[in-house]
């Protein structure tokens, strides 16, 4: 079993893009797709405190029931923002990656570099073309 986990969505490029660094760094993670198996409202709630941000950061606007549902309110507690993202799992941003040195939410997917318990084994260049990481494994300055 990996220490390292994504939260993933298939059809999200940032999320393949991580994914695809995970694996550069000689690591297969255990991927969720959190569309098909969402996150249990304890699981949700343990990966926001892990990632000691606020609940509106993880909170996903576009493609998703936000505006319909009227999220933007500042009246809205956590537990109702938590409550609505356990309801509608689109509304989790993503990709979320556990790895034994931190949980964070990885937008720009190079993000997950920081978490990354091993280096990454040669280059690694993003769908659109951008270079993240140069032919020696070393992040690229961006």
């Amino acid at each position: 079993m990996t220490d390292t986990i994504i939260y993933h969505n298939p059809n999200c490029g940032t999320s393949r893009n991580v994914l695809a660094l995970i694996r550069n760094a000689g690591i297969e993670p255990n991927v969720i797709d959190y569309l098909k198996t969402p996150p249990d409202r304890n699981r949700l709630v343990e990966l926001i405190t892990q990632m000691n941000v606020p609940v509106r950061e993880v909170l996903r606007r576009k493609g998703t029931p936000f505006d319909e549902l009227q999220l933007d309110n500042p009246a809205l507690s956590e537990d109702e923002l938590i409550d609505a993202m356990v309801l509608h799992p689109i509304l989790m941003n993503r990709p979320i990656v556990v790895t034994v040195l931190g949980t964070r939410l990885c937008r720009p997917s190079e993000a997950v570099l920081d978490i990354l318990p091993a280096a990454q084994r040669g280059a690694f260049s993003k769908e659109d073309g951008e270079q993240v990481v140069n032919t020696q494994g070393e992040r690229v300055a961006g």
